[in-house]
């Protein structure tokens, strides 16, 4: 293979796994604590109820704030807690490292193959040779 058709060949292939790998870098370096749910959408106790329990001493929170058990002292005085003063945010995390992971396992394919295409083409392994004869 003729040197400039090599070194295109290799900065082809050097373009073309820089894609995968720089995902796959945006995908490490995320921070994994952003997948919180934001303050404002806190959940009730009641609408996350399939994703969380809480017990105070042994017992739900959701009969503890319909039996009006739960005080909180302030400044203005003693109150009950009701539903509406709690919110719960919950982490997301886990679900979306499981919905990524088929795509960065992909990219890791890509970019192991990029590699060996690079070394194969770099160490001029994949050069054309001309046959030497007729085979019979």
């Amino acid at each position: 293979m003729p040197p400039r058709l090599r070194y295109f060949y290799v900065m082809l292939t050097v373009g073309l796994l820089l894609i995968p790998a720089a995902e796959i870098y945006r995908e490490l370096s995320m921070r994994p604590d952003i997948w919180w749910t934001p303050k404002p959408m806190a959940l009730s106790p009641a609408a996350a109820q399939d994703r969380v329990e809480i017990y105070v001493r042994g017992k739900p929170l959701g009969a503890l704030i319909d039996g009006k058990q739960l005080w909180i002292t302030d400044d203005t005085g003693r109150s009950a807690i009701g539903a509406q003063d709690i919110g719960l945010r919950l982490n997301n995390w886990d679900r979306v490292r499981v919905a990524r992971l088929p795509m960065l396992l992909a990219y890791a394919a890509s970019c192991g193959a990029g590699f060996v295409m690079l070394l194969l083409i770099g160490s001029g392994r994949l050069a054309y040779r001309e046959e030497r004869g007729s085979a019979r």
